[in-house]
């Protein structure tokens, strides 16, 4: 597949303040909704995610989490992000380009959400890399990624997630393929939630 032009997300976002239609319509809602629902934890001490566009997920992981790392390689973006969460004391906001900025940090929670199919392979393996080398306490990571193709798509949703379940540790606890997204969720817990609440 064709590279992406580094100055895409740049261009993207000239074109006006949400250029994927994040906050538009039921189905973005919808979808976020899916992804927090499938958190297996209430509440996590520290999330980092990558990727957070204009911070439409990233407001509803900040009410989840004691503090929120939250990225983007797009200044557009990063400023916006700021502006939404400027209220909220345990979240940062960063300009970073995935993976070569990745934090020197530890998380409970990284959130892997609609960027992977626009990196090359080899640094989604270094993303991959860098997750599993970044997890603490009961960890989750969870991905969620589109699945029709597009002219920018550079690694199939499929391959993205096979990579992720091949070398995360701890548990692979659930797959959602809808007919637009795939999502997964993997927990450095040996139990599930169930048996944690005395249910099993």
């Amino acid at each position: 597949m064709a590279a992406v032009n580094e100055d895409y997300p740049a261009r993207m976002y000239a074109s006006g303040p949400d250029p994927w239609r994040i906050s538009e319509g039921f189905y973005e809602a919808r979808k976020r909704q899916i992804l927090l629902s499938c958190l297996p934890e209430p509440r996590y001490v520290h999330c980092f995610e990558p990727a957070c566009g204009n911070g439409e997920l990233s407001v509803q992981l900040a009410g989840r989490c004691d503090r929120l790392l939250a990225c983007d390689i797009a200044e557009p973006a990063v400023d916006r992000t700021a502006t939404r969460l400027a209220d909220h004391p345990g979240v940062q906001v960063r300009r970073l380009a995935m993976p070569a900025d990745w934090p020197d940090e530890r998380f409970d929670l990284i959130v892997l959400s609609e960027f992977g199919y626009y990196l090359s392979w080899p640094e989604w393996q270094s993303v991959v890399s860098r997750t599993a080398g970044s997890l603490t306490g009961q960890w989750t990571v969870i991905a969620c990624h589109w699945l029709p193709d597009f002219a920018e798509r550079r690694i199939g949703t499929e391959e993205l997630h096979a990579e992720l379940a091949a070398r995360l540790p701890g548990r692979h606890v659930l797959r959602l393929r809808d007919e637009d997204f795939w999502l997964d969720v993997f927990t450095g817990r040996s139990d599930s939630l169930a048996s944690r609440e005395g249910r099993r």
